[in-house]
């Protein structure tokens, strides 16, 4: 997840090529199987990119034909995104309570899912001021770094955090910290992933595991801690109700 500052910010991320992979590998992703044709109609772009794409992610393992269309990798297996919850639900049930937050915390509100070792934001709502953090939606960052990494990461299976956390540095104060993430359900960054950007984040979970991370940011000179006090207060009540909503 791209964090930045910008006065005010622009919020549509530019339409890289990697940025079109990636929605056709979350698309797989959520959908579980799914032929080349519904991909290009899903995403509106042309069987021939569509294929582009298919084949470079099968390539590296990411993806496997079968005989219906496509779906994740064996390589990917092991690390899938916990319990099967599309991005399309999340971001649906979500986006009322991201537009709540952001108006009662002043602050940009997000929700972001993993996909294998990677933090995926998945939708946005910005702060209403004029000086206030951007987030790209489909960006990834890896979890052992930030907030919202270390919530999803402190939550998955034990395979997932040994992969994660693979020539990392620091891995025992990491660990220590995720036990404590796991403890207290809920992850502080005070500018140590993005300089300047405080951001609070809190587990979306279900009997089967977690499914996503609900957060906000705030430069961290209007994120002093009232405005955490209060902020963590209205994550956890949203992320309840997002729990609730999914059943």
């Amino acid at each position: 997840m791209t964090t930045a500052l910008d006065r005010p910010p622009e919020e549509a991320a530019e339409d890289t090529s990697f940025a079109r992979g990636l929605r056709v590998f979350l698309t797989v992703a959520d959908r579980g199987e799914i032929r080349a044709d519904e991909l290009s109609t899903l995403l509106d772009t042309p069987l021939s990119t569509i294929y582009r794409y298919l084949r470079t992610l099968t390539e590296f393992g990411f993806l496997e034909r079968m005989e219906a269309g496509y779906r994740l990798g064996s390589r990917l297996h092991v690390l899938g995104a916990g319990p099967a919850v599309s991005a399309e639900e999340l971001i649906r049930t979500a986006e009322p309570l991201l537009v709540s937050l952001a108006a009662g915390t002043g602050e940009t509100a997000f929700i972001s899912r993993r996909t294998g070792v990677a933090a995926v934001c998945l939708a946005q709502v910005p702060s209403p001021q004029a000086l206030r953090v951007v987030l790209e939606p489909g960006q990834t960052d890896p979890l052992h770094l930030g907030a919202v990494g270390h919530v999803l990461l402190a939550f998955a299976p034990d395979e997932v955090q040994d992969a994660a956390l693979v020539d990392v540095t620091g891995v025992s104060a990491i660990r220590e910290r995720l036990r404590r993430v796991a403890n207290e359900a809920v992850a502080l960054d005070e500018g140590e992933t993005f300089d300047g950007v405080t951001t609070l984040a809190v587990p979306i979970l279900r009997a089967d595991g977690i499914v996503a991370a609900i957060g906000v940011s705030a430069p961290s000179d209007r994120a002093g801690r009232r405005w955490q006090a209060r902020s963590r207060g209205a994550l956890r009540r949203a992320a309840a109700e997002i729990e609730g909503s999914l059943g």
